[in-house]
C-alpha cells in the first residue's frame, strides 16, 4: 500500500504557544496527532510526552509478536503512564492532559486507529468526508442520546469537556478499531482547533487538492484562522497511491 503524506500545525490567531503535537513515520507506518491542556506549559508537556512515548513504543515493538491491536492499545497506555509520573515530580502540570489519534498500518495486518479525546481521525473518498472517530466528549453523548442537536453543539458551553484523555489514573483500555481504506482515499487526523473552526463542507472545499497534499494541508490551517483560530490547529493527511 503506497502512501503520500504531510503535516502541518500552527498556533492559530490567539493563543501565543502551541500545545499540539504531530509525529509522522518517515517510512509510512504510523501518524500521531496529540493536542495537550492543562495550562500553558502544562499542555504542551502533555501532547510533546504522548507523541514522544508512543512513537518510542511503536519503534521499539514493531517486530515483536504483538498485533498490531495490542501495539497500539500498550503505546498509548504507556503514554499515559508517562505523563503520570511526569505529573506527580512537576506540581505546575499536575492537571495536564491530552488527547491522542493514532494511524498504523503494519502490514499484513489491516489498518488500525486507536484514539482518546477529541482529535478526530476522517477519511474522504471520492468527495465525500467520513468522520471515523467518535469524540470522548460529554456533547458527543449528549448528542446520541438526542439531548442536543449536532448545530447545537457546536455552540454549547460544555462542548471541550472531556470524558477521557490521557493523563489520568483511571485510563485502562483504549478505543482500537479497523480502517477500511482503498487505494484514492485520504485519511485526515487533526485537532479539534480545525473542526472547531469549519464544517465538514469546508473541509471537504479544501481537500479536493488531494494530489496536492501540501496545498490542502496549508488550506485546511489558513481556512482555520480565515474562521477565526481560536485554538491550535494541526492536521496530518495520508493518501492511498497504487503501487508503483
Amino acid at each position: 500500500m503506497k502512501k503520500n503524506f504531510t503535516g502541518s500545525t500552527d498556533p492559530g490567531l490567539i493563543r501565543s504557544n502551541n500545545q499540539d503535537s504531530y509525529c509522522i513515520d518517515p517510512e509510512g507506518r504510523f501518524f500521531i496527532v496529540a493536542d495537550g491542556m492543562g495550562g500553558h506549559a502544562g499542555g504542551e508537556e502533555a501532547s510533546r510526552i504522548a507523541t514522544q512515548e508512543i512513537q518510542a513504543y511503536l519503534l521499539a515493538n514493531w517486530q515483536s509478536s504483538q498485533s498490531a491491536q495490542e501495539l497500539l492499545e500498550q503505546a498509548l497506555l504507556a503514554a499515559n503512564t508517562a505523563i503520570l509520573q511526569d505529573q506527580q515530580t512537576h506540581a505546575e502540570r499536575s492537571d495536564m492532559g491530552t488527547t491522542a489519534v493514532v494511524v498504523v498500518f503494519r502490514d499484513p495486518e489491516p489498518p488500525l486507529c486507536a484514539h482518546i479525546g477529541d482529535s478526530r481521525l476522517y477519511r474522504f473518498r471520492e468527495s465525500q468526508l467520513k468522520q471515523i472517530t467518535e469524540d470522548h466528549t460529554w456533547i458527543a453523548r449528549a448528542i446520541q442520546l438526542g439531548d442536543l442537536s449536532v448545530e447545537e453543539a457546536r455552540l454549547h458551553p460544555y462542548r471541550h469537556v472531556l470524558s477521557r484523555c490521557l493523563g489520568r489514573e483511571d485510563v485502562h483500555q483504549v478505543d482500537v478499531q479497523p480502517l477500511d481504506i482503498k487505494v484514492g482515499d485520504c485519511l485526515l487526523l487533526c485537532s479539534d482547533g480545525l473542526t472547531e473552526e469549519l464544517v465538514e463542507q469546508e473541509i471537504k472545499s479544501c481537500l479536493q487538492d488531494v494530489p496536492l497534499l501540501d496545498k490542502a494541508a496549508f488550506s485546511l490551517v489558513e481556512a482555520a484562522k480565515e474562521h477565526g483560530g481560536h485554538d491550535n490547529i494541526t492536521v496530518v493527511l495520508v493518501s492511498i497511491e497504487e503501487n508503483s
